[in-house]
């Protein structure tokens, strides 16, 4: 049986947290117990407790029940840059084996996992880690994060492709309506449906406050 997702997305800043927190609400809604997992991220604050993301905080938050930040984020990197050039700066690896057991602590507790990824597909974890590495070793199907905005039709084909070519199964994909001025933003969403081999799971604004997500499908 599925035990959750990794959700990727056409590129950075286009709604995998919001997607990913949405999928854990309606999972929760249907009586599981769904948690956030933030592999690796970049963009952490300094707190008394250490280094902390926005993102994973959110993941955090949106899960019951709630991982300890350090399963959820295992790698948390200050600098707000692609996660790759962090890790390096820090002088550290990211290990996909100490991935692998924090993301088994997370999912002895629940019955989803929600992964969320970085940037987009191709963007590396560290200099010998892809994502597409990690959702193979968790075992989880892949959902995709279009970003409705002009050029999604080729990114989200392109992600499509490359999840594939990579080995790993694309469960669906969600479109985000990331630019409510965007015109024919419907036209562009059917463009990608028909073009596009995985089931459109959803559609989302900014101001849906309960976005409808057909779990069914995964």
């Amino acid at each position: 049986m599925m035990r959750g997702i990794f959700v990727t997305g056409t590129d950075t800043g286009i709604g995998k947290t919001w997607t990913s927190c949405a999928v854990l609400g309606a999972w929760r809604a249907r009586g599981l117990r769904a948690c956030g997992m933030k592999p690796v991220a970049s963009g952490c604050a300094a707190t008394p407790a250490g280094l902390r993301n926005d993102d994973a905080l959110a993941l955090i938050a949106a899960s019951d029940p709630q991982p300890d930040y350090d399963d959820c984020n295992p790698y948390a990197f200050a600098p707000a840059i692609a996660p790759h050039v962090a890790a390096r700066l820090a002088h550290r690896e990211v290990d996909l084996g100490a991935l692998r057991s924090a993301h088994a602590r997370i999912a002895a507790r629940c019955d989803r996992v929600v992964v969320e990824g970085a940037g987009g597909w191709l963007a590396p974890f560290s200099e010998s880690l892809a994502q597409a590495d990690v959702a193979r070793a968790f075992a989880l199907p892949v959902v995709l994060v279009v970003g409705i905005r002009l050029g999604a039709i080729n990114h989200a084909l392109l992600s499509a492709r490359a999840i594939k070519a990579d080995g790993c199964t694309l469960a669906g994909w969600i479109a985000n309506r990331i630019d409510p001025e965007m015109p024919h933003a419907d036209d562009t969403i059917a463009a990608i449906a028909a073009r596009i081999d995985a089931l459109l799971l959803g559609t989302l604004g900014r101001d849906e406050s309960r976005p409808a997500i057909d779990l069914d499908a995964l």
